[in-house]
């Protein structure tokens, strides 16, 4: 199923949604004639849930409102609040259904930050409007890269902007609702525990964490925690094993219902029921909603008296994600996530015999059985997820493993029992009580973040592998974990080949950025940028994660590059490529010119690289040969999909429904 609707993102062009159900209802039906033939039934089987995903991706597709054109000037903006956003610095409102200029309301949202200074009261459900600046998502920074038009078109956001004028509020909300409850819970925590330790409280108890600072959320990347600021598995197990585990104890001590209810079931009831709590006060997202399917199994597994935890688990729970959100197959969440847990299920269940023996005997083997199941725990899920960091973020880890075993106890045993406190104790007004001592644990982990990421190369630069790679990294730690005996070492053979694959990339030598404003030239000794001010961050760091290597600024002195007023001449590999700054640079026996300017080159056999060209083709990749330059395009890769954003775009007015 999954590789159906990763072969659908692959296409570059879009199918029949009509013909695609008509191929997966086929399939399905053809299923009785081959189930006398264990091969041709697995084949069968394997075909019609790959089609299922196929279909479901196209389907999921069509279902997604088409975008509207955006202008390109100031307007007045006008809609609901559906989600408020702290900040660092200011705050961010996202506008459900909103209307541009008084005209009819739009089908998708917009996400727009507010001015620093602007003070005004909100909460979700107020119906206000501003004058803002808006603009289209962003296509990937190179060829290749993390596609955030699509994550957008099937995020139901039609585009980003600021505002440049004070916000009015039209209409006040109810204030009522899941969002509002969580918005307020966040703001009392800030509130309460200023700083950054109630930015990081209000992540863990709301999932709401866009005002952690940025030094911090760097310093949990970079040691390996920052699973613990995407609230997701560990989150929910820990508040449901503190609700089983009390519950269960307060029963035991009644005697009456020790003796004669099944106390073990109520305790699972009573924590799969704090589990949704926690899952609608966190917003739902895709790492929390995978582990509390797979926490319903396990109360499903604990009233049947079946086995809780287990690979066909893990597949129901991973069937159901794909087939309520297809797109987020393709997100590092779902990869991470899934990736993780299977490692966990397999690695102690082989590990199961030798943990035990290590727990049996004098008192002291207790204490050395959990420092030895945190730390498998810790080895297991962060080598299965890094592959995917790797590849989704150009960089890895090296420390996850003892910071994951100093902060993760703290986190379990401290942070989150008192989190707990905390949501109990806010009707009361009392929410203080129990937000200081958070506080403390909160600063204790983000301490450690921070000094596990100043160790010696905590972090390594990765250079871009190819979607094959991470595809037979994927085939590989599934066939490692489904299978048993020997037959499992088989799977060692694409996962050690995955990870190889950037080795046969062949890596171009000049980026250049989706708006001309980026320039980079991979010389001998080093990377050269050229970027225009105001620069994501983002696009920014695109060099870095091409090539797996820090990029520097645009240094003239050095071997391979020579630079003058209207032009530099860089030669790579001996072929030639121009940087021109004005006309007067055009140098038309280079290889290829590039420009961060309207030029219009009198050329007619040099390839010209400048702001018209990326407009149409998007981020362009160059590797310079003996027999001309070759240019691989963001366009040509994603081809003409509905989430594609071009130049010049045939869509509806923004002013249309």
């Amino acid at each position: 199923m999954g590789a159906g609707i990763i072969f659908y993102f692959q296409r570059a062009t879009e199918p029949s949604l009509a013909w695609t159900v008509a191929a997966s209802g086929v399939s399905i039906l053809a299923i009785p004639c081959v189930w006398r033939w264990p091969i041709l039934r697995a084949a069968g089987l394997g075909l019609a849930f790959g089609e299922a995903g196929f279909a479901l991706a196209c389907l999921a597709t069509s279902r997604a409102p088409p975008w509207v054109v955006l202008p390109h000037h100031a307007i007045l903006v006008a809609g609901e609040v559906a989600v408020l956003d702290v900040l660092p610095q200011g705050r961010r409102i996202t506008l459900a259904s909103p209307s541009l200029d008084g005209g009819p309301n739009m089908r998708r949202a917009l996400r727009i930050r507010l001015r620093d200074t602007d003070e005004s009261r909100l909460a979700p459900g107020d119906v206000v409007e501003m004058r803002a600046l808006l603009q289209a998502p962003s296509p990937p920074d190179y060829p290749g890269g993390w596609d955030t038009q699509r994550d957008a078109f099937f995020g139901g956001i039609d585009g980003y902007g600021f505002a440049i004028g004070p916000l009015r509020r039209l209409r006040a909300g109810g204030e009522s609702g899941l969002t509002a409850l969580r918005e307020a819970v966040a703001a009392r925590i800030i509130a309460g525990l200023p700083g950054p330790p109630g930015a990081i409280a209000a992540t863990f108890l709301t999932g709401i964490g866009t005002a952690i600072p940025a030094s911090d959320r760097a310093a949990f990347e970079q040691s390996g925690l920052a699973h613990l600021l995407a609230v997701a598995g560990l989150h929910i197990g820990i508040v449901m094993g503190l609700v089983f585990a009390l519950t269960r104890l307060a029963l035991a001590a009644w005697e009456y219902a020790a003796l004669t209810w099944p106390t073990r079931k109520i305790a699972a009831l009573a924590a799969l029921f704090a589990g949704g709590l926690y899952l609608a006060i966190t917003g739902a997202h895709v790492p929390i909603l995978r582990s509390f399917a797979m926490a319903s199994l396990f109360t499903l597994g604990v009233l049947t008296g079946r086995r809780a935890l287990s690979m066909r688990g893990l597949a129901m729970a991973a069937t159901l994600l794909m087939a309520i959100s297809p797109a987020s197959l393709l997100g590092v969440s779902f990869q991470m996530s899934f990736s993780a847990v299977l490692c966990l299920i397999a690695g102690h269940e082989s590990a199961r015999p030798w943990l035990l023996a290590l727990g049996q005997g004098a008192w002291w083997r207790r204490p050395v059985l959990y420092g030895a199941g945190l730390a498998l725990t810790s080895l297991l899920a962060g080598t299965a997820s890094l592959p995917f960091a790797m590849y989704h973020f150009g960089q890895a880890t090296l420390y996850y493993v003892p910071a994951n075993m100093l902060a993760v106890p703290l986190a379990a045993f401290w942070i989150m029992p008192w989190g707990l406190a905390v949501l109990a104790l806010m009707p009361l007004g009392l929410e203080h009580l129990a937000l200081v001592p958070m506080g403390w644990g909160i600063q204790g982990v983000t301490a450690i973040a921070h000094s596990v990421a100043a160790w010696p190369a905590a972090i390594l630069p990765v250079a871009q592998s190819p979607p094959w790679g991470l595809a037979l990294v994927a085939l590989g730690l599934a066939w490692t974990g489904i299978f048993r005996g020997r037959l499992r070492l088989a799977g060692l053979a694409p996962l050690a080949l995955g990870l190889a694959a950037f080795v046969f990339v062949q890596r171009p030598d000049i980026l250049v950025g989706p708006d001309a404003r980026l320039i980079a030239l991979r010389l001998a000794d080093r990377v050269a940028v050229e970027q225009a001010s105001g620069l994501s961050s983002f696009e920014s760091q695109a060099p870095a994660h091409l090539w797996g290597i820090a990029a520097a600024g645009f240094d003239t002195a050095g071997p391979g590059l020579v630079c003058s007023a209207s032009a530099c001449r860089a030669t790579i590999r001996g072929q030639v490529a121009v940087l021109a700054r004005d006309s007067a640079g055009i140098d038309c026996s280079a290889a290829v010119i590039l420009s961060a300017a309207w030029l219009h080159a009198a050329c007619l056999t040099t390839p010209v690289i400048d702001h018209a060209f990326v407009q149409r083709a998007g981020a362009t990749a160059i590797r310079l040969e003996r027999l001309g330059p070759s240019l691989t395009t963001d366009q040509a890769l994603r081809g003409a999909r509905p989430w594609v954003i071009t130049a010049a775009p045939h869509l509806p007015m923004a002013t249309t429904e």
